[in-house]
């Protein structure tokens, strides 16, 4: 066939009309699902694609969604696209993928600019872009649909997909203190990021249901980024009582320690067992695996596309189940003595 195919060339194959063939390219409502099923099977055997330019151009709507991050880790960020897009695909909207910087003091103009440019009918704010509450503010105020993946506690405002980050760090605690730990860091996350309190006071309360007093000096700071988690754990492992056990607030940064464990000659998990958060790839590429909490970051993004395309949502708060997968970085906490070659 030449040239590119049609609309009505798809509802011919169909044999439904032009407008039935319409409803369903558009994901509309009152359309059976046989009928859905031959629209779609005629247009997937003539290599149809919507054509976006002239669809925006017959309406109001744009058809594309913005996703805005600043996120240190590689890994985080590809999943939350993948899944902000395989969404937008289903719904036949184009994501715009979009970084930002969030500490800047142009953050709220430079978004404004993109939404202007491109017409978004909506933006995703990932972390920690989705704790300005001054881009919020300007969203509401332009009535422009948004959704906030992972604001932590802070759920006030606007439709969110999230998981309990204070929940699952004290799942992971727990999981380090039955292994007979008791001197256990932390490698928090950066302060702009809500997830780095919520898993502090996850890791403190753990900490005080089993009565193991909180030490601020296992507390090192962070960047989500392997290099913190490094020095981070280049800190605590060369104090002369170092601790048995380091969870750190991402895998990144977990991976990080991991490294520096291993440059200091450290068995994991003989002489210290390291955790993280994300379960993201590299917490199977390193060795030993990770130990860590499956956040779905995946299933958070595609969750968020769908709650703002949906026309009536019906809870505007999605709160997705979190795992701890338990791996080979950690192990009970040794307790004899010290031989050579194993520190």
């Amino acid at each position: 066939m030449a040239g590119r195919p049609t609309i009505k060339e798809v509802s011919k194959i169909a044999g439904v009309s032009f407008k039935t063939v319409s409803r369903v390219l558009n994901n509309e409502k009152h359309v059976s699902d046989e009928t859905r099923r031959r629209v779609e099977e005629a247009a997937a055997s003539l290599n149809f694609r919507l054509n976006h330019a002239a669809r925006a151009l017959a309406g109001r709507k744009s058809f594309q969604v913005g996703l805005l991050f600043d996120n240190p880790s590689p890994y985080y960020s590809y999943h939350l696209q993948t899944g902000a897009r395989q969404r937008c695909d289903e719904l036949r909207h184009r994501l715009l993928v979009q970084p930002v910087d969030s500490e800047s003091a142009t953050l709220v103009a430079d978004v404004l600019a993109l939404i202007d440019e491109t017409r978004l009918d909506g933006v995703i704010l990932t972390p920690p872009v989705t704790e300005s509450l001054a881009l919020v503010e300007e969203l509401e105020r332009r009535g422009l649909p948004y959704v906030r993946v992972a604001p932590g506690a802070r759920r006030t405002r606007g439709l969110v997909a999230a998981i309990d980050d204070v929940g699952a760090v004290r799942e992971i605690v727990r999981h380090l203190i039955e292994l007979g730990h008791r001197s256990i860091a932390l490698i928090k996350g950066p302060e702009n990021h809500s997830s780095s309190a919520d898993r502090l006071a996850g890791y403190r309360a753990e900490l005080e249901a089993h009565g193991i007093a909180f030490d601020p000096s296992l507390v090192i700071g962070g960047r989500y980024s392997f290099e913190s988690g490094a020095a981070a754990a280049q800190i605590l492992l060369t104090r002369p009582a170092r601790p048995t056990a380091i969870f750190a607030s991402n895998d990144d940064m977990a991976a990080g320690a991991l490294a520096v464990a291993h440059q200091l000659e450290i068995s994991v998990p003989g002489r210290l067992s390291i955790a993280g958060f994300d379960n993201t790839d590299l917490a199977r590429a390193v060795w030993p695996p990770l130990t860590t909490i499956d956040q779905p970051v995946h299933d958070l993004a595609y969750a968020a596309v769908g709650l703002m395309l949906a026309e009536n949502p019906s809870d505007r708060r999605m709160l997705l189940n979190y795992e701890l997968i338990v791996r080979g970085s950690t192990g009970p906490v040794y307790r004899g003595r010290r031989t050579p070659g194993l520190r």
